[in-house]
């Protein structure tokens, strides 16, 4: 099977199982393809835990699940130094933590302290863990998902800048539409009919998982995609004006405080090309940045006190950014 076969496979198998969440299964795979970080925002109940799990079963991985609180501890993370005594004889040996899988799920991220979720950052974006002055790699195929709810803030601690800048993208899940609602009821109802429980988000067993390898073979297929200087120009115009809004005037000027990291960049070239080929290309178009733009910088970008009077979201900044900058 050739990896886009591969890939499409998976995603039609994920959107069995997630109705109505067709933008969130995109955007999963994305991360995936970009080896990249992906944070899922969005009410209780819109299947936030669910599209992780079904990625996990319909993909050979090895699924953790982190269930973060307040008194979450870094090592029941990261993994921690235990002390052994064979024959008389006693040595420490690392005990790896839940981190050391494939697809992570941190779920409800913003439950833990600063500490807590400092703990991720070295494995997100080093893909290592270092305990007791040790190293330790991270598995070839390591993502991070985790979710948080937007509306619920007691007892949460906001996500420091510099933990949100490592996520490749930030999805915000809606409500499905009546139609999708009505095949969710139907899907629930017949899992539990076949299993006698819900949310089980796929059948394990049933079908041969994609084989990683295939993520993989996609992952060089994505480093060939094509990208014209002009596409080049047109990402890094879309940041700078992130950075330098006066040069475009109202509203931008007033609205941003401030702007994207390089890694905005990167994050939008990566995502980008994985748009495109997934889309059957073999070159990005601007259509491909504009597709993805808004989940790369809504969570990059600081907006200033005016905006958040005026209740100016993210998604109404970046709208002014592509209408704003033209391609060059």
């Amino acid at each position: 099977m050739k990896p886009l076969e591969a890939i499409s496979e998976l995603k039609t198998r994920m959107a069995r199982s997630i109705i109505g969440q067709e933008t969130v299964v995109e955007r999963l795979l994305i991360t995936l393809l970009c080896n990249g970080n992906l944070l899922l925002e969005g009410l209780p109940g819109l299947a936030k835990t669910r599209a992780i799990k079904s990625l996990a079963t319909n993909l050979e991985s090895a699924f953790s699940r982190i269930q973060f609180t307040p008194d979450l501890l870094p090592s029941d993370i990261t993994g921690t130094e235990i002390y052994y005594d064979e024959g008389g004889k006693g040595s420490f040996k690392f005990q790896p933590g839940p981190i050391f899988g494939n697809l992570i799920l941190a779920d409800e991220i913003n439950r833990a302290p600063a500490k807590v979720q400092a703990a991720l950052l070295e494995a997100m974006e080093e893909r290592t863990i270092t305990v007791a002055g040790t190293t330790h790699r991270m598995p070839e195929l390591f993502m991070v998902l985790a979710t948080q709810n937007p509306i619920e803030q007691e007892g949460t601690y906001p996500l420091p800048e510099a933990q949100m800048d490592r996520f490749l993208m930030k999805v915000q899940i809606s409500y499905p539409d009546s139609e999708s609602e009505i095949g969710v009821l139907r899907l629930v109802r017949g899992e539990e009919s076949d299993s006698g429980h819900g949310d089980a988000g796929g059948e394990p067993g049933k079908v041969q998982p994609i084989a990683q390898q295939a993520i993989f073979d996609a992952r060089r297929k994505i480093h060939e995609i094509h990208v014209a200087e002009s596409i080049e120009r047109y990402i890094v115009d879309l940041i700078n004006a992130t950075r330098y809004p006066e040069k475009y005037g109202e509203p931008l000027s007033g609205w941003l405080q401030v702007g994207s990291s390089p890694r905005g960049a990167i994050s939008l070239d990566k995502t980008s090309r994985a748009q495109a080929w997934l889309s059957g290309r073999d070159h990005v178009t601007p259509d491909d940045v504009r597709v993805v733009i808004h989940d790369v910088l809504r969570h990059r970008l600081i907006l200033s006190y005016e905006a958040s009077a005026e209740r100016i979201s993210p998604a109404q900044v970046i709208d002014e950014l592509v209408k704003q900058v033209a391609v060059a």
